[in-house]
């Protein structure tokens, strides 16, 4: 595994879990396996619905809670100062931890700088270890930080092959914010295989072309939390560590950048 260092000094991994869309004893065996295969960040979100499950998954694991990097986001329910303290209290409960490593506003709400307030004061109580936002484009996080403090240590937004955001991407390591990938892989709307630069790369370095894709993102410095319900992709996905692409090939790959959005209810 390889980890970014947030602007608190803390160490995030670069390739985590995303369980979007995961429920019950499916998302709970998930979260599982991932833990064995050597997974340490699960990212979970009230909005999700599977906090609970993912806490059995943790209860469950033999990893040691210093070893794991379990992240969630506050929705529109907390949409204000104090619905966001009572938010944080909610998602400890439903997890069943003492502290959760990251917490994000899940997307730009009119009263996101409150629901921040809230988080601070959470990270200094050392409920959460790090805090951060979701879905905020270049123009909504500069006007986000010049209303809160301290910087948010993690924006996470929609970046795969086609959505590459290397302009947004600059801007927040200026601020030093880490950027982190939902969907890297296009949730399948990408043909991923069929795409002849990958397909290549994939043949040369003894690859699937998705391991290519999440290697280019984290080897440009993007975290990643490809979500899949398949063990058999589960253990693909965690096996990008072990080649590095040459910056022709990364120019290569960059160069499939469309600039535009899978989903439609993104405001990009």
């Amino acid at each position: 595994m390889e980890y970014i260092t947030l602007n608190t000094g803390a160490r995030m991994p670069l390739l985590g879990l995303g369980t979007w869309n995961l429920r019950g004893d499916t998302c709970t065996s998930l979260v599982s396996e991932a833990l064995q295969l050597g997974y340490r960040l699960i990212d979970t979100a009230q909005m999700y619905d599977n906090e609970k499950e993912v806490g059995q998954a943790i209860a469950q694991t033999s990893v040691k809670r210093d070893d794991l990097f379990i992240t969630t986001k506050l929705d529109s329910r907390s949409n204000g100062y104090q619905q966001a303290c009572e938010g944080i209290v909610r998602s400890l409960d439903n997890l069943n931890l003492e502290y959760i490593d990251l917490m994000l506003v899940h997307e730009p709400y009119a009263h996101d700088c409150a629901m921040y307030e809230a988080l601070v004061e959470a990270y200094d109580e050392g409920k959460v270890k790090a805090i951060g936002i979701s879905n905020y484009d270049e123009k909504r996080f500069e006007q986000f930080i010049q209303n809160v403090q301290p910087i948010p240590m993690v924006n996470q937004v929609e970046c795969h092959l086609q959505f590459q955001k290397w302009a947004l991407h600059q801007k927040l390591k200026a601020h030093g914010t880490v950027m982190q990938a939902w969907s890297p892989l296009g949730q399948g709307k990408i043909d991923i295989a069929k795409e002849p630069v990958l397909v290549q790369l994939a043949d040369k370095y003894k690859k699937t072309p998705a391991q290519i894709v999440l290697r280019f993102m984290t080897q440009r410095g993007v975290a990643v939390i490809p979500k899949t319900k398949h063990i058999e992709r589960l253990e693909e996905n965690s096996h990008i560590f072990d080649f590095k692409l040459l910056p022709e090939e990364m120019r290569m790959i960059q160069s499939l950048d469309k600039g535009t959005t899978l989903f439609s209810w993104t405001e990009y």
